[in-house]
C-alpha cells in the first residue's frame, strides 16, 4: 500500500491528523503554562518546563495542566505584584496535582500554588499545608470544604480562632459523599481526625442512624484559606471579630 499525504500505511483510520492537532494544542497549552510559572517561580523555570513536559504522562500532564488553568487568574495576580515562590513549593504542588483528577482537589491544589506567593518569595509555610493535602483522599477533601463552609468560626479568648460544633447524620454525610458504605466514611473521619483537621467523627452512643461531628480544627481552617489562595488568617478570610461571628 503506498504512502499518502506522509501518512504511512498504518493509518488505516485517517486519525494522524486529529492527533497532531491534539499535541498542537496542548503544546500551547504546555508553553502557556511554564510562561505563567516561571514568572512566579524563576529560579526553577527550567526544572519546570521538564516536570510538565518529561516526567510525566499525558494523563498526569492533563491534571497539571488543569490545575495551573485553575489558578491561572490567581498567579497572573501575584506575577503583576511581583510575588514568588519557592521552588521546591511549586514543584512539590504540582507533583501531588499530576495525580489529582478531582476538580475539587485540583482546586485546593490550584489555591495553594497561588498561596505559595509572596513579596519577598521565600515564605515555605505552606509546606504543612502541601503535606496535608496529598494526604487527602477525594472524600475527605469534599468532607473538609463543608465543615469548613459550614461550621460556625469564633475568635477565642486566647485571639485564635475556633469553630462550633457542627454535626451531620449519616445520610446526610452519603449525600455529601456520594458513598454508600457508612463504615468507609467512618474511616474517612478517623484520618481527618488523626491528621488534626477535625475535633470528632461519629459519636460514640448517638443511636441510630449514627452521627459525626465533623467541625473543623484551626489547622483545617489555614488549610481551607490557603488552598483558596488566600494569604489571609482565617481571623481576616472569615471577616470575624472578637465579638463574635459575622452577621449571616
Amino acid at each position: 500500500m503506498s504512502e499518502k499525504n506522509g501518512l504511512g500505511s498504518h493509518d488505516l483510520l485517517g486519525i494522524a491528523p486529529v492527533g497532531r492537532a491534539v499535541e498542537r494544542v496542548t503544546d500551547s497549552l504546555l508553553s502557556g503554562a511554564e510562561a505563567l510559572l516561571g514568572k512566579i517561580c524563576l529560579p526553577a523555570a527550567e526544572e519546570l518546563g521538564l516536570l510538565l513536559r518529561d516526567k510525566v504522562s499525558r494523563w498526569r500532564q492533563q491534571n497539571v495542566l488543569s490545575t495551573v488553568a485553575k489558578a491561572q487568574p490567581l498567579l497572573q495576580a501575584a506575577a503583576r505584584e511581583n510575588r514568588h515562590a519557592p521552588p521546591r513549593l511549586i514543584m512539590e504542588s504540582l507533583n501531588h496535582a499530576s495525580w489529582a483528577d478531582r476538580e475539587e482537589v485540583q482546586q485546593m491544589w490550584a489555591g495553594l500554588l497561588a498561596s505559595s506567593c509572596t513579596a519577598d518569595g521565600d515564605d515555605d509555610s505552606n509546606w504543612v499545608f502541601i503535606n496535608l493535602l496529598a494526604q487527602l483522599t477525594a472524600m475527605q477533601a469534599r468532607i473538609l470544604k463543608d465543615s469548613c463552609e459550614a461550621a460556625i468560626k469564633t475568635v477565642q479568648p486566647n485571639g485564635l480562632i475556633g469553630a462550633d460544633s457542627l454535626r451531620r447524620t449519616a445520610d446526610e454525610l452519603v449525600n455529601l459523599t456520594g458513598c454508600g458504605d457508612v463504615q468507609r466514611i467512618d474511616r474517612e473521619l478517623d484520618h481527618l481526625r488523626v491528621l488534626g483537621l477535625i475535633e470528632a467523627g461519629f459519636l460514640t452512643g448517638s443511636g441510630k442512624p449514627p452521627v459525626a461531628d465533623v467541625h473543623p480544627t484551626p489547622l483545617a481552617l489555614h488549610l481551607y484559606v490557603r488552598a483558596q489562595g488566600s494569604l489571609q488568617s482565617p481571623i481576616e478570610y472569615f471577616g470575624l471579630s472578637a465579638d463574635g461571628p459575622p452577621p449571616a
